[in-house]
């Protein structure tokens, strides 16, 4: 399709993402360097990028596909993690929720660009319980719990009064200091890692990539070519 002179000029305006590039750094990840398993060396990764002031280190891109197997992304918070798997919550009416009810393969990908790291994430997906939902649940603000019953998540809805107009319903009906439940349409999953890739950026965009691979005998560690 030819571009026309107004179109052209306006891009001509717009920055150029081809011109786009950042040296990264000189100290890498050695295989040495690692601890002895993938939620080990995750802790010391999330430490090190909570202490650098990165907005939200908890912030994870989470990619589910449906039957037809196409992928979706979207952005979650990090809410919990252990040597069993990392948890975030959701509403299960959800896009990502119905792909994880027909199929619970999903990734997760930690983007800490200023650190020049990202962490990758291959497992399966399993909701927690609903105590362990609860007890979440009672931790979030009050305005918090009263979005998760007044949004139907990834639904179509008619304009924003209509989504204003339930949460003032709900304000209502569970006034600040008044105990709200949780829905029973929305609680936690818990994602066993199969793998976990440790990405450190390196000068000529030599990276380091460590990856972590389950197997019977236990973790083994793998290094990928940039």
């Amino acid at each position: 399709m030819p571009v026309h002179s107004a179109d052209a000029a306006s891009a001509a305006h717009h920055p150029d993402p081809a011109s786009m590039r950042a040296q990264y750094r000189a100290h890498g990840l050695a295989e040495e360097d690692l601890a002895g398993t993938p939620y080990e060396q995750f802790a010391r990764w999330f430490k090190e990028a909570a202490a650098s002031g990165i907005h939200e280190p908890n912030a994870m891109v989470v990619s589910t596909a449906d039957a037809a197997g196409r992928p979706s992304s979207r952005t979650v918070l990090l809410k919990a993690f252990d040597d069993r798997g990392f948890v975030f919550f959701t509403n299960y009416a959800s896009r990502k929720g119905r792909d994880l009810a027909g199929n619970p393969a999903v990734s997760l990908l930690f983007p800490w660009h200023p650190l020049a790291r990202q962490v990758i994430v291959g497992g399966t997906a399993e909701r927690i319980g609903r105590d362990e939902t609860a007890a979440y649940f009672r931790t979030r603000p009050h305005g918090s719990q009263l979005g998760a019953w007044a949004s139907e998540q990834s639904s179509v809805v008619g304009s924003r009064e209509e989504l204003e107009r339930a949460y003032a319903e709900l304000t209502a009906r569970y006034p600040e200091g008044e105990q709200v439940p949780a829905p029973p349409h929305w609680g936690g999953y818990r994602v066993a890692a199969e793998s976990v890739e440790f990405w450190q950026g390196r000068e000529n965009r030599l990276h380091d990539r460590l990856r972590y691979v389950r197997t019977e005998a236990g973790w083994t560690v793998e290094r990928l070519a940039p």
